[in-house]
């Protein structure tokens, strides 16, 4: 929690404006930052300067799990997080390759779980990684990319958090994610959930030990219509003891996150916050 606030000072003291083309607005933006996760020991990295919906980061994660494409299929895991970017995006509804109302094209899990080769087929990125840590393998190129950079214009947005790289010493399991851009009032919390929840989760279904999360991101930025409530608001604040994420046990195999897992198989124990801060959202 600390560092989360340590990093929007940094950006407040230190930070560029900067312009940014596609929402139009003036991003307060600095390059470099760096985040860690104990896994380990369940410090779940739950923002408590203001509530934080932790069940929409973990059901959007699912989603890239399983591939999807459409953003009805992520409204019925419990996250409305792609409506707007699937349906109100203007460049997206003007690209010829959408498919029409809620497609998202091809981002995110779809990269994960079905990466075009050039001969046509397609490659399971994540059902390699799995297979070689269940087995205690890691050739250092246990990574899953969502950013394809012969298949932009097919999707509705650049994935921000775009590489995963799993590393197994023993049998402790570590991740380290990269990430392009952050809009760090809304988006952050959200990307620090999911990095913590995939180590939670590969460590459960391959039978490893979590350990620590390390979080880069390259771009991390203040919209300029959200300054006045990070500074005002949520600065202002205390945090408060960090919480823990209970996982259903039961979930054992990648199958099981395919198929019959929801949110109620994840649980929140011991998050207390401040109120929610309605931070404006830029599509």
């Amino acid at each position: 929690m600390r560092q989360y606030l340590d990093l929007c000072k940094n950006i407040i003291d230190n930070g560029t404006w900067v312009e940014n083309e596609r929402t139009g607005k003036r991003c307060l933006t600095l390059i470099n930052a760096d985040l860690t996760y104990n896994v380990a020991d369940n410090e779940f990295p739950l923002i408590t300067t203001r509530k934080s919906y932790w069940k929409a980061a973990i059901a959007e994660f699912l989603g890239y799990i399983r591939g999807y494409d459409n953003a009805a299929d992520f409204r019925q895991l419990g996250t409305k997080t792609w409506d707007a970017n699937a349906n109100e995006n203007q460049a997206w509804l003007n690209n010829p390759h959408r498919k029409g109302t809620d497609d998202m094209g091809r981002v995110y899990g779809v990269q994960g779980r079905a990466w075009r080769k050039p001969n046509g087929e397609t490659l399971d990125q994540l059902r390699k990684v799995v297979n070689d840590l269940t087995k205690g393998l890691d050739d250092r190129g246990e990574i899953i990319t969502f950013y394809n950079p012969g298949e932009i214009e097919l999707g509705c947005l650049r994935p921000c958090m775009h590489t995963h790289t799993f590393s197994l010493l023993g049998d402790m399991l570590y991740l380290t994610s990269y990430q392009r851009s952050c809009d760090v009032p809304l988006g952050l919390n959200f990307n620090q959930i999911q990095v913590f929840t995939f180590l939670a989760l590969m460590a459960q279904i391959t039978g490893k030990k979590a350990g620590m999360a390390y979080h880069k991101i390259v771009n991390a930025h203040i919209y300029e219509d959200q300054l006045e409530l990070m500074q005002n608001v949520q600065l202002k604040r205390e945090p408060l003891p960090l919480p823990k994420l209970e996982i259903n046990p039961d979930i054992k195999t990648l199958e099981d996150l395919e198929t019959w897992v929801t949110m109620d198989d994840f649980k929140v124990i011991g998050y207390e916050s401040h109120p929610a801060i309605k931070y404006p959202f830029s599509v």
